[in-house]
């Protein structure tokens, strides 16, 4: 029987050295020591290191490190007895570039890096608590994909958050999809976002190439901003830049920026759902809550271009703080058959701050508002068709101009005028306050 107990002994060492070492190749292997597929490892890069093409199985647990991924392959977390939690968190020593930048130059340090891959990321939580970033100069993402498709859903992400004293830095992103590269297809789904810096789920190309720019599909998600900051203008969901798709049942709350009191240049918008500088995406069925702008498509000339033929359909859209349920600013859009109640301005505005031309051609239809200023403010744009649309509890159905003030409520007090109520949306990735 001595034998077999030695054979025995030298399985059990073989193991431990594939599970130390890293050095195994597989198609299908096992992060931690749960009943998974295939060899096991104990962190995560070492199993992607491994794999060739299959599945990479992370067993419950917390893994502090960064995860760089340029192989087609699935990241899926498991569940083991009662436990159901693999949780990506910052390496002791706090995060690091790991010579990484994004498609606009910054340096970045991303929890979870997919580059020039066909990835999916699912059933993973990702915490960026206690990051070590001491400055502006580092952007921290949590999930980070970079001329790269796949899939992104059932995931947590959580705290991507600069320290305090730096959360104005522009910074912090949950989710983010760039481009500069082709049109590669990347859907976002049923994850949990909540407690990011700058923005929830960012899509963007580089905004100077048409046709240029990820094509994503995000549906399904719950994202929810911090609440009234005068820290930064946060973003739930923003699609900009070139990048196109289609933002679909959605929940997106607590986007709102508190700007100085009677504030010009610099006064900036927070947003539910932004689409910058990027045409023809469908924004729809999203219930959007207690935001500074609710849906805004905004045309900017400087970085990109037109957010025109943007379709809004469908929406609920309730509690805007300070600013408008629905702001068109761009040409051309479609905003029908949405629910909006209790905005603090207007419910939905043809807007003309964001170029000569904005605010004209859009189809203004079936859509019913309940308490507002105005229930639609039309600006100076031409071409607009309003009607028909169903108001309950509004100051004015239909007014004129580009400015409603109330009488009433918590933004009857606020400073307005043409020139500052629009004046400026502070998108992401673009970062002119970095310092």
């Amino acid at each position: 029987m001595v034998p077999i107990r030695n054979f025995a002994l030298s399985c059990l060492a073989l193991v431990v050295l594939v599970v130390l070492s890293g050095q195994a190749f597989a198609s299908n292997v096992t992060v931690g020591l749960c009943a998974g597929p295939g060899t096991h490892f104990l962190t995560i890069q070492a199993a992607v290191n491994a794999s060739t093409g299959g599945t990479v199985a992370v067993c419950p647990g917390t893994y502090p490190e960064q995860v760089t991924i340029n192989k087609n392959l699935t990241l899926i977390g498991i569940a083991s007895g009662t436990s159901d939690a693999a949780v990506v968190t910052v390496p002791s020593g706090g995060l690091v570039t790991k010579g990484v930048v994004d498609i606009f130059g910054f340096p970045t340090a991303a929890q979870i890096f997919v580059q020039n891959a066909n990835v999916t990321v699912s059933h993973i939580t990702v915490d960026g608590a206690n990051d070590g970033l001491t400055d502006c100069s580092i952007d921290a993402i949590g999930i980070y994909y970079q001329n790269s498709s796949g899939t992104i859903t059932d995931n947590a992400v959580r705290n991507v958050l600069l320290p305090t004293g730096f959360q104005g830095c522009q910074d912090g992103l949950a989710i983010n999809v760039e481009a500069d590269s082709g049109t590669p297809a990347v859907t976002i789904s049923n994850n949990s976002v909540r407690n990011y810096d700058k923005n929830g789920i960012t899509a963007s190309g580089r905004g100077t190439a048409v046709g240029v720019g990820p094509v994503v599909t995000v549906k399904g998600n719950t994202v929810i901003g911090l609440g009234a900051t005068t820290v930064i203008a946060q973003n739930g969901i923003q699609v900009g830049l070139d990048a196109t798709g289609s933002i679909t049942s959605n929940y997106v709350a607590d986007d709102i920026y508190i700007n100085p009191p009677n504030c010009s240049s610099s006064c900036t918008g927070a947003s539910g759902i932004l689409v910058y500088a990027s045409a023809g995406v469908t924004v729809s069925s999203n219930t959007v809550e207690s935001a500074q702008f609710g849906i805004v498509p905004v045309t900017d000339p400087n970085f990109g271009g037109p957010a025109n033929g943007t379709i809004i359909k469908s929406n609920h859209i309730g509690g805007t703080q300070l600013f408008d349920a629905i702001d068109l600013c761009s040409d051309g859009n479609t905003a029908q058959a949405n629910v909006i109640y209790g905005s603090s301005q207007d419910g939905i505005h043809t807007d003309d701050s964001c170029s000569p031309s904005t605010g004209s051609n859009n189809f203004v239809t079936g859509n019913t508002i309940n308490e507002a200023c105005a229930g639609i403010l039309l600006g100076s744009g031409t071409g607009n068709t309003i009607t028909p649309n169903t108001f309950f509890n509004v100051a004015n159905t239909t007014l004129a101009g580009d400015v409603c003030t109330p009488a009433v409520g918590p933004a009857a007090n606020v400073m307005e005028s043409g020139a500052t109520q629009h004046l400026s949306f502070r998108p992401s990735p673009l970062k002119p306050n970095r310092n």
